[in-house]
């Protein structure tokens, strides 16, 4: 018999923090259903599977990275790009499996999954419009914060970062180069189209 108070919302809770402390490759239903003191097929009164949880997962982490870029923007009180940045590697660190699960690609006709990869999208727009892109470069240029963001917390998370010299300066001076670069990323034929 399930525990009382088991729900959707309270499975997906607890493969949030079984990919946070185990990895994201070490969530299966048997982990969670462990915790809950249950056997497997009473998880299956709240979620459809494994695929399923990873799913839900997948979106709560989006919309969690989201609202801590966002909030981050809003109190930066300066310079929106640092702090949106600081916030991205602050959040992969804090949760390595639910960032993890954030990198999975919302499936056609997944519309709420669509609707929280959206909005972060959209916040990440709204920054580096204040380097004057749009269009293609605009894309080009998320692309590429994405890349370097990515890769950075990624190294990081695996413990490949072991030279002696503080990870916080290379990251810092990593998001000033990033910085430096889109200022100046303007193609000359964007450039031509809309000058500054």
């Amino acid at each position: 018999m399930p525990r009382a108070g088991l729900s959707r919302e309270v499975v997906v809770t607890e493969a949030a923090r079984v990919a946070d402390e185990h990895g994201l490759d070490q969530l299966t239903l048997a982990a969670i259903a462990k915790h809950f003191g249950v056997a497997v097929p009473s998880l299956y009164k709240h979620v459809a599977g494994l695929g399923d949880v990873r799913r839900e997962l997948s979106v709560l982490a989006v919309r969690e990275l989201g609202q801590a870029l966002r909030s981050a923007i809003e109190n930066s009180h300066g310079n929106g790009f640092h702090a949106m940045a600081s916030a991205h590697r602050t959040y992969a660190k804090s949760h390595p499996g639910r960032y993890a699960a954030s990198l999975r690609a919302p499936t056609p006709g997944d519309g709420e999954h669509h609707a929280a990869s959206d909005a972060v999208l959209a916040t990440v727009f709204d920054v580096l419009k204040i380097y004057g892109l749009e269009g293609d470069e605009l894309v080009d240029a998320t692309r590429t914060l994405r890349a370097a963001l990515h890769g950075f917390v990624s190294l990081e998370g695996t413990g490949a970062f072991d030279l002696p010299q503080g990870i916080d300066q290379s990251f810092e001076r990593m998001v000033d180069a990033l910085d430096a670069a889109l200022q100046h990323w303007h193609t000359p034929e964007a450039s031509a189209a809309n000058p500054r």
